[in-house]
């Protein structure tokens, strides 16, 4: 797995990239870790087996550290700056793959808070696909209206997230015109997902496939 350094707007990004060499013009996908004071990095299980699932699909994927997370530089700032982090990240995915047919846009709870923001500022993204998002801990509102249809993942023993301001953020999301949100409920699975990174794989794989598939049939 090739180290990466990528050039942040607070100094050195450290990153981990899997370029498919089996295909001419792949699909690109960023992932985004969870929050760096609470022992978030990119080698995070569940931000890993994300990774993974895309790059079993044929996706060019980059995973990274936040500012001031394992060699990354800077400090951490509130999630300005990690949004900026991320923005960087991904214009550096994008300057390696400039043809890619499509983008996607993971993340895992603090991370997927971030992914979700940055939606908002990439509206040639095609999907987004996010375990855990803090719902009941961060403001949501900025996806008004959300600019793309995702896959949203959940474990029902989560004791964090409040199932409760999730489902009020989904239903907000997919009252939108446009916007259709894939919900999937692990049984048995808590925040960290212990013992059910599989059915991660397993529900990230059929979505963003069944996507993919749609987007090629369409031209």
């Amino acid at each position: 797995m090739p180290e990466v350094t990528i050039i942040g707007p607070d100094g050195r990004l450290e990153g981990r990239y899997h370029q498919n060499a089996d295909r001419d013009t792949p699909p690109i996908a960023l992932v985004l870790h969870p929050h760096p004071q609470h022992g978030g990095t990119m080698n995070n299980k569940v931000v890993y087996t994300m990774f993974y699932a895309f790059v079993r699909m044929g996706f060019s994927v980059l995973r990274f550290n936040f500012r001031g997370v394992g060699r990354s530089q800077g400090e951490y700032d509130q999630g300005q700056g990690e949004l900026s982090d991320a923005a960087s990240a991904l214009d550096w995915l994008h300057s390696y793959n400039p043809d890619a047919p499509a983008i996607w846009i993971g993340g895992f709870s603090f991370g997927a808070w971030i992914a979700m923001q940055l939606l908002m500022r990439r509206p040639e993204a095609d999907g987004f696909v996010t375990v855990a998002p803090p719902a009941n801990m961060y403001d949501f509102s900025f996806l008004a209206p959300c600019p793309v249809s995702g896959q949203v993942i959940y474990g029902d023993q989560d004791t964090i997230i409040e199932e409760e301001a999730l489902h009020k953020l989904i239903e907000k999301l997919s009252s939108q015109r446009g916007v259709e949100v894939d919900y999937r409920v692990i049984e048995g699975a808590d925040h960290f997902f212990n013992n059910h990174l599989e059915t991660i794989s397993d529900y990230l794989i059929e979505y963003v496939d069944a996507r993919v598939a749609e987007k090629m049939a369409q031209g």
